[in-house]
Protein backbone atom coordinates (compact mmCIF):
# COMPACT_ATOMS: atom_id res chain seq x y z
CA UNK A 1 0.00 0.00 0.00
CA UNK A 2 1.30 3.59 -0.85
CA UNK A 3 0.68 6.10 1.80
CA UNK A 4 -1.01 9.35 0.81
CA UNK A 5 -2.58 7.63 -2.13
CA UNK A 6 -5.69 5.70 -0.82
CA UNK A 7 -8.16 7.17 1.17
CA UNK A 8 -10.66 4.32 3.51
CA UNK A 9 -12.65 7.83 3.80
CA UNK A 10 -14.86 9.83 1.79
CA UNK A 11 -13.30 10.57 -2.13
CA UNK A 12 -13.01 14.44 -2.49
CA UNK A 13 -14.14 14.55 -6.66
CA UNK A 14 -13.65 17.82 -9.13
CA UNK A 15 -16.77 19.33 -7.79
CA UNK A 16 -15.84 19.12 -4.61
CA UNK A 17 -12.72 21.83 -4.20
CA UNK A 18 -10.78 21.79 -0.46
CA UNK A 19 -9.38 25.13 0.45
CA UNK A 20 -5.68 24.19 1.31
CA UNK A 21 -5.56 26.25 5.35
CA UNK A 22 -2.04 28.02 4.23
CA UNK A 23 -4.27 30.43 2.82
CA UNK A 24 -5.00 32.64 5.38
CA UNK A 25 -4.01 35.68 2.94
CA UNK A 26 -6.22 38.60 2.08
CA UNK A 27 -4.35 39.24 -0.91
CA UNK A 28 -5.13 36.02 -2.29
CA UNK A 29 -8.95 35.29 -3.28
CA UNK A 30 -8.44 33.46 -6.97
CA UNK A 31 -10.54 30.61 -7.11
CA UNK A 32 -7.05 29.35 -7.67
CA UNK A 33 -6.81 28.50 -3.97
CA UNK A 34 -8.79 25.68 -4.02
CA UNK A 35 -7.41 22.13 -4.59
CA UNK A 36 -8.60 18.39 -5.45
CA UNK A 37 -6.83 16.26 -4.04
CA UNK A 38 -6.96 12.67 -5.64
CA UNK A 39 -8.00 9.73 -3.48
CA UNK A 40 -7.40 6.31 -4.73
CA UNK A 41 -9.10 3.58 -1.96
CA UNK A 42 -6.76 1.02 -0.89
CA UNK A 43 -8.71 -2.14 -2.51
CA UNK A 44 -8.65 0.00 -6.14
CA UNK A 45 -4.76 0.69 -5.39
CA UNK A 46 -3.76 -3.32 -5.03
CA UNK A 47 -5.74 -4.14 -7.75
CA UNK A 48 -4.11 -1.61 -10.46
CA UNK A 49 -0.88 -3.15 -9.46
CA UNK A 50 -2.37 -6.62 -9.87
CA UNK A 51 -2.77 -5.07 -13.50
CA UNK A 52 0.60 -3.62 -13.86
CA UNK A 53 2.41 -6.92 -12.52
CA UNK A 54 0.38 -8.69 -14.86
CA UNK A 55 0.97 -6.09 -17.59
CA UNK A 56 5.17 -6.30 -17.22
CA UNK A 57 5.17 -10.11 -16.70
CA UNK A 58 3.69 -10.50 -20.54
CA UNK A 59 5.99 -8.33 -21.81
CA UNK A 60 8.59 -9.93 -20.14
CA UNK A 61 9.84 -8.63 -17.27
CA UNK A 62 10.74 -11.29 -14.26
CA UNK A 63 9.04 -9.59 -11.09
CA UNK A 64 11.14 -12.72 -8.93
CA UNK A 65 14.04 -10.53 -8.32
CA UNK A 66 15.06 -7.71 -5.33
CA UNK A 67 15.05 -5.17 -7.96
CA UNK A 68 11.44 -6.05 -9.36
CA UNK A 69 9.13 -7.37 -6.81
CA UNK A 70 8.10 -3.87 -5.95
CA UNK A 71 8.28 -2.23 -9.54
CA UNK A 72 4.65 -2.33 -9.66
CA UNK A 73 4.06 -0.51 -7.13
CA UNK A 74 6.99 1.88 -7.92
CA UNK A 75 5.32 2.72 -10.96
CA UNK A 76 2.18 3.40 -9.86
CA UNK A 77 3.50 5.75 -7.75
CA UNK A 78 5.50 7.15 -9.81
CA UNK A 79 2.93 7.94 -12.60
CA UNK A 80 0.76 9.11 -9.76
CA UNK A 81 3.35 11.70 -9.06
CA UNK A 82 4.37 12.56 -12.43
CA UNK A 83 0.24 13.61 -12.80
CA UNK A 84 -0.52 15.61 -9.75
CA UNK A 85 -0.83 18.56 -11.87
CA UNK A 86 -4.60 17.64 -11.80
CA UNK A 87 -5.06 18.55 -8.48
CA UNK A 88 -3.76 22.54 -9.01
CA UNK A 89 -1.86 24.14 -6.60
CA UNK A 90 -2.60 26.03 -3.56
CA UNK A 91 0.38 28.25 -3.94
CA UNK A 92 -0.12 29.32 -7.16
CA UNK A 93 -1.26 32.95 -7.35
CA UNK A 94 0.56 35.95 -5.29
CA UNK A 95 -0.77 38.75 -7.13
CA UNK A 96 0.83 42.91 -6.46
CA UNK A 97 -0.58 45.97 -7.62
CA UNK A 98 2.05 46.74 -10.60
CA UNK A 99 3.69 50.44 -10.15
CA UNK A 100 2.53 51.70 -13.69
CA UNK A 101 4.59 54.84 -14.60
CA UNK A 102 3.79 53.98 -18.88
CA UNK A 103 0.75 56.09 -19.19
CA UNK A 104 -2.51 55.87 -19.24
CA UNK A 105 -2.25 51.88 -21.11
CA UNK A 106 -0.10 51.01 -18.52
CA UNK A 107 2.12 49.14 -21.46
CA UNK A 108 5.60 49.65 -19.93
CA UNK A 109 7.54 46.70 -20.38
CA UNK A 110 7.35 42.91 -20.68
CA UNK A 111 8.10 40.48 -17.66
CA UNK A 112 9.99 37.46 -19.13
CA UNK A 113 11.00 34.42 -17.16
CA UNK A 114 12.35 31.50 -18.13
CA UNK A 115 14.22 29.11 -19.02
CA UNK A 116 11.36 27.08 -16.97
CA UNK A 117 12.31 22.84 -16.88
CA UNK A 118 9.41 20.55 -17.35
CA UNK A 119 8.65 17.40 -17.48
CA UNK A 120 5.25 15.69 -18.63
CA UNK A 121 4.07 13.22 -20.14
CA UNK A 122 2.16 12.69 -23.54
CA UNK A 123 -0.93 11.28 -23.64
CA UNK A 124 -0.93 9.91 -26.95
CA UNK A 125 1.37 6.79 -25.57
CA UNK A 126 1.85 8.25 -21.78
CA UNK A 127 5.44 8.54 -22.90
CA UNK A 128 7.52 11.38 -21.65
CA UNK A 129 8.21 14.83 -23.17
CA UNK A 130 10.34 17.26 -21.69
CA UNK A 131 12.34 20.44 -22.26
CA UNK A 132 12.06 24.51 -21.02
CA UNK A 133 9.04 26.97 -21.20
CA UNK A 134 9.76 30.71 -21.52
CA UNK A 135 6.77 32.86 -19.82
CA UNK A 136 6.18 36.46 -20.96
CA UNK A 137 3.63 39.47 -20.29
CA UNK A 138 3.14 43.19 -20.42
CA UNK A 139 1.14 43.98 -16.84
CA UNK A 140 -1.86 45.85 -15.91
CA UNK A 141 -2.99 46.48 -13.07
CA UNK A 142 -1.58 43.35 -11.18
CA UNK A 143 1.67 41.55 -11.76
CA UNK A 144 2.28 37.81 -10.14
CA UNK A 145 5.33 36.43 -8.02
CA UNK A 146 8.31 35.43 -10.51
CA UNK A 147 8.10 31.82 -8.82
CA UNK A 148 4.21 31.53 -9.66
CA UNK A 149 4.63 31.66 -13.37
CA UNK A 150 7.27 28.07 -12.86
CA UNK A 151 4.53 26.71 -10.83
CA UNK A 152 1.95 27.47 -13.32
CA UNK A 153 4.30 25.79 -16.06
CA UNK A 154 4.06 22.83 -14.20
CA UNK A 155 0.75 22.45 -12.84
CA UNK A 156 -0.42 21.73 -16.76
CA UNK A 157 3.21 20.01 -17.07
CA UNK A 158 2.02 17.69 -14.50
CA UNK A 159 -0.38 15.76 -16.48
CA UNK A 160 -1.14 13.77 -19.81
CA UNK A 161 -1.22 16.31 -22.08
CA UNK A 162 0.04 17.79 -25.50
CA UNK A 163 2.58 20.57 -25.69
CA UNK A 164 0.05 22.27 -27.70
CA UNK A 165 -2.57 22.39 -25.03
CA UNK A 166 -0.42 22.88 -22.27
CA UNK A 167 1.32 26.11 -23.95
CA UNK A 168 -2.33 27.35 -24.24
CA UNK A 169 -3.74 26.80 -20.85
CA UNK A 170 -0.57 28.71 -19.55
CA UNK A 171 -1.34 31.47 -21.70
CA UNK A 172 -4.82 31.81 -20.55
CA UNK A 173 -4.48 30.98 -17.33
CA UNK A 174 -2.10 33.97 -16.47
CA UNK A 175 -5.01 36.39 -19.03
CA UNK A 176 -7.78 35.04 -16.42
CA UNK A 177 -5.61 35.64 -13.14
CA UNK A 178 -3.67 39.08 -14.34
CA UNK A 179 -5.85 40.34 -16.70
CA UNK A 180 -2.58 41.97 -18.52
CA UNK A 181 -2.36 43.46 -21.93
CA UNK A 182 -0.43 40.69 -23.38
CA UNK A 183 0.98 36.84 -22.58
CA UNK A 184 3.35 35.33 -24.43
CA UNK A 185 4.59 31.53 -24.53
CA UNK A 186 7.21 29.54 -25.77
CA UNK A 187 7.92 25.90 -25.14
CA UNK A 188 10.57 23.67 -26.54
CA UNK A 189 10.55 20.29 -25.63
CA UNK A 190 11.87 16.51 -26.91
CA UNK A 191 9.26 13.86 -27.09
CA UNK A 192 10.27 10.28 -26.05
CA UNK A 193 7.39 9.20 -27.93
CA UNK A 194 9.31 10.13 -31.51
CA UNK A 195 12.60 8.91 -29.98
CA UNK A 196 11.72 5.65 -28.16
CA UNK A 197 8.98 4.51 -30.95
CA UNK A 198 7.92 4.99 -34.32
CA UNK A 199 10.23 7.50 -36.41
CA UNK A 200 13.25 7.12 -33.98
CA UNK A 201 14.41 10.81 -34.36
CA UNK A 202 16.94 10.74 -31.89
CA UNK A 203 17.50 14.41 -32.27
CA UNK A 204 14.85 16.33 -33.08
CA UNK A 205 13.18 19.06 -30.98
CA UNK A 206 9.21 20.76 -31.11
CA UNK A 207 8.78 24.24 -30.60
CA UNK A 208 5.52 25.93 -29.90
CA UNK A 209 4.71 29.97 -28.94
CA UNK A 210 1.18 31.20 -27.94
CA UNK A 211 0.11 35.33 -28.39
CA UNK A 212 -2.18 36.92 -26.25
CA UNK A 213 -3.25 40.88 -26.18
CA UNK A 214 -0.37 43.41 -27.49
CA UNK A 215 1.54 40.40 -28.77
CA UNK A 216 -0.56 39.13 -31.50
CA UNK A 217 -0.33 42.96 -32.81
CA UNK A 218 3.29 44.28 -32.10
CA UNK A 219 5.60 41.88 -34.14
CA UNK A 220 8.31 44.01 -32.16
CA UNK A 221 6.96 42.90 -28.81
CA UNK A 222 7.08 39.43 -30.52
CA UNK A 223 10.49 39.48 -31.48
CA UNK A 224 11.93 40.91 -28.21
CA UNK A 225 10.12 37.81 -26.59
CA UNK A 226 11.41 35.27 -29.36
CA UNK A 227 15.25 36.47 -29.20
CA UNK A 228 15.48 36.19 -24.94
CA UNK A 229 14.12 32.76 -25.83
CA UNK A 230 17.01 32.07 -28.33
CA UNK A 231 19.67 34.24 -26.29
CA UNK A 232 18.71 31.38 -23.43
CA UNK A 233 17.71 28.33 -25.38
CA UNK A 234 19.27 25.17 -23.65
CA UNK A 235 20.60 23.96 -26.73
Amino acid sequence: MADGFVSSGHTTSKSEPVTSALFEDPEETSHWEQTWPRRIPAGQWERYKSYVAEIFEDLGMNLNTPGTFKTPERFLKALFDSTVGYEGDSKLLTAFPTECRGGPDCSISQIVEGPISFYALCEHHSLPFFGHAYVGYVAHENIIGISKLTRLVRLFARRFTVQERMGQQIADTLVELLQPHGVAVHLEATHLCTQMRGVREERSRTWTSFWRGTYENQPAMREEFLTFCRGHDSG
